[in-house]
């Protein structure tokens, strides 16, 4: 019987350990996105449904724009089922565990200096959000330089423009 090996590079293990990192959803995060969820697999569904049958009624199906276009917002709705379905498979409802070694983590709400300006944001998926924060990804260049660093701690990051940024982490609490 033959053998396989499978060879993995630390290049690719990279990836694999970013997609374990926990979400954390408030209880009103994740209600919201039941709902979504909710929608577009019945009402959601049943309505591009219908603009598909109406479309296909028309005729050609290769020159028939609104079929295309039915078909599109059909992909698009089905992958952001698959993609709720996934968070709320995999969410952490609730509050996640105090910080006790007072480093910055995903879930929390950082007030920062960025390149000299002052400014609060919440680390993490932009899901959780349902307020006025504006949301960096922990896997974001600010979101990877301040994602484990210690409050009071200066790190830097490069943003896409190539420019090098400092940020002064000055607090950070879990978003509630």
């Amino acid at each position: 019987m033959p053998t396989l090996l499978v060879v993995v590079s630390s290049k690719d293990l990279v990836p694999l350990l970013l997609m374990s990192s926990q979400t954390w959803l408030t209880q009103e995060a994740a209600d919201r996105l039941r709902a979504e969820l909710a929608n577009l697999e019945g009402l959601g569904r049943k309505e591009v449904t219908a603009k598909i049958e109406a479309a296909r009624a028309e005729g050609d199906l290769k020159e028939n724009g609104g079929y295309h276009a039915a078909r599109d917002e059909q992909g698009k709705m089905e992958a952001r089922i698959r993609q709720l379905k996934q968070m709320l498979e995999n969410a952490h409802i609730g509050t996640p565990p105090p910080s006790a070694d007072g480093k910055v983590g995903a879930g929390m709400v950082v007030t920062a200096t960025i390149g000299g300006d002052e400014m609060r944001f919440l680390l993490g998926s932009r899901e959780i959000n349902s307020g006025d924060l504006d949301v960096y990804s922990e896997k974001s260049p600010l979101g990877a330089a301040v994602m484990g660093a210690h409050i009071g701690a200066i790190v830097t990051y490069t943003a896409p423009n190539g420019r090098v940024i400092t940020v002064e982490i000055k607090a950070a609490e879990f978003y509630a």
